[in-house]
């Protein structure tokens, strides 16, 4: 899942981006509405979670904009107002959900992946495939009943493949979807994860290399 985190509250921007990561999840950082409309400009996100008190452009004018755009983010507003005025406004410029300042950092999480589930085609929280089993909610990965201990980029891109059901994903796809705006888009970085991932994974291989294309999971190679 790729994510936005917009936020003048520097540390609680950054704060909630690590936490994120630490998740999985390919996330982005801005401090202000202009930073913010220029990422979702450039990016593909999944969800977006915007202050809605930012400088510049406000998360409100951030929020129209993607429900404008139509591009299928999904937008989860953070702000200090907690009155029911406040949230059926936030919901009225388009926001698929609306959380209120200080707020729990499990129930974030739990709102991120609920959106992030919405931005594609419905998928089950738990996603199982010869033997292999990776819980979202849990983030758990298991084979044949053993559980595997993946560091949380392995994790992404495990996620990502089966997501997949077995279609090809190119280097670039996997780099998009599993990495945030700082990759390099030259770097090694998909092909030593991958590397990894199968050894992690054990045999038989299920992650198969499809030359010139990318990567797929499952069937024979």
């Amino acid at each position: 899942m790729r994510v936005l985190v917009a936020d003048d509250e520097r540390l609680l921007a950054d704060t909630v981006a690590e936490g994120l990561r630490r998740l999985s999840m390919a996330v982005d950082v801005c401090y202000d509405g202009d930073g913010a409309l220029e990422r979702i400009g450039v990016n593909r996100y999944d969800v977006a979670v915007l202050d809605r008190d930012m400088p510049g452009h406000t998360g409100d004018e951030v929020c129209r904009s993607i429900a404008d755009s139509q591009v299928g983010t999904r937008v989860l507003l953070l702000t200090a107002a907690a009155g029911i005025r406040d949230r059926v406004e936030g919901l009225g410029l388009g926001a698929d959900d609306y959380l209120t300042k200080p707020f729990a950092f499990a129930e974030l999480v739990a709102r991120v992946q609920a959106l992030g589930r919405r931005s594609t085609p419905a998928l089950p929280p738990v996603l199982s495939q010869d033997g292999l089993t990776l819980d979202v909610g849990r983030h758990v990965v298991t084979r044949d009943g053993r559980p595997l201990a993946l560091s949380p980029k392995e994790f992404a891109v495990l996620h990502v493949l089966l997501r997949a059901e077995g279609q090809v994903v190119s280097a670039e796809e996997l780099l998009e979807q599993a990495w945030d705006e700082f990759a390099d888009p030259f770097t090694n970085a998909v092909r030593v994860t991958v590397m990894t991932l199968r050894k992690k994974l054990g045999d038989p291989t299920i992650i198969h290399t499809v030359p010139k294309a990318g990567y797929r999971i499952g069937g024979t190679a």
